[in-house]
């Protein structure tokens, strides 16, 4: 190999290592310190805007008004005759035993309607992101399902078409 190919010799120990570097100087090899652990840096999360806060507040308050809801309205459904009552529909069910199954499923829909509700508010606060919309559209979509699963059977009874439609014709003269 030629002298042009080789990269230039160090001057100054500017390629030797930090322990040469000392051996040369004359120093002493610096003591070992003890490692410690390292400390997990916890981030701190910032406080809650005021308007942050006033959606947290509006979840809660729409939260339990929806759980008060779905429990008031357990006895309700369960109960064909209070249910065409509660309806202003003077009925009564040919089968009020084949309307309480109906009945137990609306109240599970709703229940379960509100646990999930209420689980996808808190994932959604835990990321700081607005819920105050999710139990009203969660009130509005289960609430319309159990309406549905309560309305088929109480349409389809005879007795309670006819009271349907002698209420139309009474309003319609």
């Amino acid at each position: 190999m030629s002298d042009e190919a080789r990269p230039p010799q160090p001057r100054y120990g500017q390629y030797a290592t930090s322990e040469e570097q000392r051996a040369r100087m004359g120093e002493p090899a610096p003591a070992a310190r003890p490692v410690s652990p390292p400390t997990p840096e916890v981030a701190a999360r910032p406080a809650l805007s005021p308007g942050r806060l006033i959606d947290r507040a509006a979840t809660v308050a729409l939260l339990v008004y929806g759980i008060v809801s779905v429990v008031q309205s357990i006895p309700v459904v369960l109960d064909a005759t209070r249910l065409l009552q509660t309806m202003g529909i003077d009925a009564e069910l040919a089968d009020p035993a084949g309307m309480r199954g109906w009945g137990v499923l609306a109240v599970v829909v709703l229940t379960l309607g509100w646990i999930a509700t209420a689980l996808f508010a808190w994932r959604r606060a835990r990321r700081r992101r607005m819920t105050f919309w999710i139990p009203i559209v969660g009130a509005v979509v289960f609430n319309v399902i159990a309406s549905l699963i309560v309305a088929g059977p109480l349409v389809g009874d005879p007795a309670v078409m006819d009271a349907l439609l002698r209420t139309q014709d009474a309003l319609g003269s």
